[in-house]
């Protein structure tokens, strides 16, 4: 099974980083536009971004558990065919900010080691480091 874990830290404290990965408005900014979200366990949801030949344009989605500024971990399907895969947000204080871990695991295969490494970790490392920050830096302007 292939993991993808991208690590990054923020100089915003935990709540301002859960509201960035919690409010609908606020995640269609720096991710794909959700429909139906809430942070609440057995929510069912999905994640709408621009189709195209290899894919549907959404993610079913349903969250697994959910600790206020702490983590956000949901199943995330999609294709509708494979084998759903487990995204997780895990926050941390630290000194000065907090310590985003996204960590997205449940790949299999050869295929699913491939789509991991070509296609998820390039897109989770672009919303770390630019889409996320662009958006907590507007948050509270």
């Amino acid at each position: 099974m292939t993991v993808v874990r991208v690590a990054r830290d923020y100089p915003h404290p935990p709540a301002k980083v859960w509201r960035a990965l919690t409010d609908p408005a606020l995640m269609a900014q720096w991710g794909m536009r959700p429909e139906g979200f809430a942070p609440v366990p057995g929510t069912r949801f999905r994640l709408f971004g621009k189709p195209n030949r290899a894919w549907r344009g959404f993610v079913d989605c349903q969250v697994l558990e959910a600790r206020e500024a702490e983590l956000l971990r949901y199943r995330w399907d999609g294709d509708g065919k494979s084998t759903p895969t487990e995204l997780a947000y895990r926050l941390e204080p630290r000194a000065g900010g907090t310590r985003l871990t996204i960590e997205h695991r449940g790949f299999l295969g050869l295929r699913g080691f491939i789509f991991a490494k070509l296609i998820m970790t390039p897109g989770w490392k672009k919303m770390a480091n630019r889409t996320f920050p662009a958006v907590l830096d507007q948050i509270g302007r």
